[in-house]
């Protein structure tokens, strides 16, 4: 699948994120190493780097499919369900990646 024919951008919302950092993480005191944002309902969670991968398991939980890193001056979305990066969110503007 070519990284700009992904389905799942469709499903990006104009999301605030619900905290300002790992929701999980915070609760726990546990630390993290970076942070990502689901564009369908704003949660925050860590990183597959950290120990804990609540991102990951927010997608499994709730079937949430597209993620952007929340790490400042990185733009680029995830697709966990197609295992790529179709595009950028910017300004709250998904921009795709072609070619």
């Amino acid at each position: 699948m070519a990284a700009h024919t992904c389905p799942h951008v469709k499903e990006i919302r104009p999301v605030t994120p619900n905290s300002e950092g790992c929701e999980e993480c915070l609760a726990t005191g546990e630390p993290w190493v970076h942070l990502r944002l689901c564009l369908t309902c704003g949660h925050v969670g860590c990183c597959d780097s950290s120990k804990n991968k609540h991102a990951t398991k927010h997608f499994h939980a709730t079937g949430h499919p597209v993620i952007k890193s929340a790490e400042p001056g990185e733009d680029w979305v995830w697709c966990y369900v197609d295992e790529l990066a179709p595009g950028e969110l910017r300004a709250n503007h998904f921009v795709p990646i072609h070619g």
